[in-house]
């Protein structure tokens, strides 16, 4: 069966493969070989400036354009060539050797990969397309998502909305202040995940430039390594390393997006329960169906969408995270299927991301309902009732409020004034207590 987007094995190139194609850039196989060229091309050029051999300009010229110009056509040689080395790096050290071998220095061309294993080349190439993915795609999505989130918290700062605890009514809060919640927790673990760095393993074999060592053992390898790794790459070196890099630092980034996405399955269950309660109407579209039995259905599929996507998201970020850092002695080769598969949990969290904002867009705040719920919960300004009263020193006024509220119905702002004025107390604090209704028993103002 020809491969197009009703044939995809997985609905993220298959459902969802026009939402996030531009991913391919990133996670895909010809990603990885274009990514794992760049990177033999810049080692290639570092050690000509480094004088270990020399080209001419147009030599330098010829490998910047492969690795700048770098098609599908190119990946496909590539993959050609894999089908006889039955190994992918190797396939890419013969394509850019045969680039070489048609110029005039063809004699440079063995210089290519000198000295490197194939994790030499996996273990920079796969954190520089995720460093890429985090830096272009990722955090400018996940900052416009909290700046779309603080946007609709101001106007709704001053409006009151009943609180539920353990689902019940409870103080009254403020439905921006909700909002708010949900912008501060996502400041705090971006700010954690951008301190995170983007590691990489360079050397060598078993990580002690045995290699490069016996051929030039006069050379400071650890620093020239350094120096490209950081320099050229725009990464960090890790500098005591088995023949594989640790994945540490790569799990803290799984697992900071874990946590973004957990915070976020937070916010579309509540923006959910918000909507069933009737707190939001949703914007409809014309031609759009709820329901395939029930006409009247405008169902809250944006965050429902989101959150099983964010689930699975989170489940894969889980088993990479706990299984990436795990490697037998000095390397086995779970590593390298597992690392195939770091576009999987990224894309469903951008597809969830993508989901939470045509949510958001679709949102129309029912004040009425709002309001409707505040009346009907007088109870709620019990807390504030009897703590004026513990304030005068009123005899157990936390016991006299709860046998009038505690598993009660029905009470009203009429019952309530009644209770009131059946204390022994000033008349100024009775009408103190009296201002006192679900409305504006919201605690400290909020400023925008």
């Amino acid at each position: 069966m020809e491969l197009n987007a009703l044939t995809a094995l997985s609905p993220l190139d298959g459902r969802y493969r026009s939402q996030l194609q531009q991913l391919g850039e990133y996670f895909s196989e010809y990603a990885l070989i274009k990514y794992r060229i760049r990177v033999e091309t810049d080692y290639f050029l570092f050690l000509a400036e480094k004088k270990f051999f020399t080209i001419s300009a147009a030599t330098r010229r010829q490998l910047e354009s492969v690795a700048e110009n770098f098609s599908l056509e190119d990946a496909q040689e590539i993959k050609k060539i894999e089908k006889t080395t039955n190994h992918d790096v190797k396939a890419v050290e013969y394509f850019l050797k045969s680039r070489l071998e048609r110029g005039k220095d063809a004699e440079s061309s063995e210089w290519v990969h000198f000295g490197l294993t194939s994790q030499d080349i996996n273990n920079t190439a796969i954190p520089l397309l995720w460093k890429h993915a985090i830096e272009i795609e990722y955090i400018p999505f996940i900052l416009s998502l909290k700046k779309q989130l603080w946007l609709l918290a101001g106007p709704w700062l001053q409006t009151p909305m009943l609180a539920r605890t353990h689902g019940q009514a409870a103080s009254p809060t403020l439905l921006g202040k909700e909002i708010m919640v949900f912008v501060e927790r996502l400041e705090n673990q971006i700010e954690l995940l951008i301190q995170i760095p983007f590691t990489a393993k360079f050397g060598g074999a078993t990580g002690n430039f045995n290699a490069h060592h016996v051929a030039f053992p006069k050379k400071d390898w650890v620093k020239l390594a350094n120096e490209f790794v950081e320099n050229k790459l725009s990464l960090k070196r890790q500098q005591y390393t088995t023949q594989i890099e640790h994945y540490d630092m790569l799990a803290a980034h799984f697992d900071a997006m874990k946590r973004i996405n957990t915070i976020l399955i937070d916010f579309c269950r509540d923006l959910w329960t918000y909507v069933s309660m009737d707190y939001f109407k949703q914007k409809t579209k014309e031609g759009e169906v709820g329901s395939s039995a029930m006409p009247h259905k405008v169902n809250p599929i944006d965050f429902e969408n989101a959150e099983g996507n964010l689930g699975l998201a989170n489940a894969v970020f889980e088993y990479l995270s706990g299984k990436l850092p795990i490697s037998r002695l000095q390397r086995d080769l779970t590593d390298s299927t597992t690392l195939r598969s770091i576009g999987v949990p990224f894309a469903h969290t951008v597809l969830a991301l993508k989901s939470i904002e045509r949510g958001l867009s679709r949102l129309v705040l029912n004040e009425k309902k709002l309001k409707q719920d505040l009346d009907e919960n007088w109870a709620v300004v019990a807390e504030a009732v009897q703590t004026i009263l513990r304030r005068e020193e009123y005899p157990k006024p936390y016991e006299a409020l709860k046998a009038l509220t505690r598993g009660k119905s029905g009470i009203t702002r009429e019952s309530m004034h009644a209770f009131i004025d059946s204390l022994k107390i000033a008349a100024v604090v009775k009408a103190e207590l009296k201002k006192i209704t679900p409305h504006n028993y919201t605690g400290v103002p909020l400023r925008s």
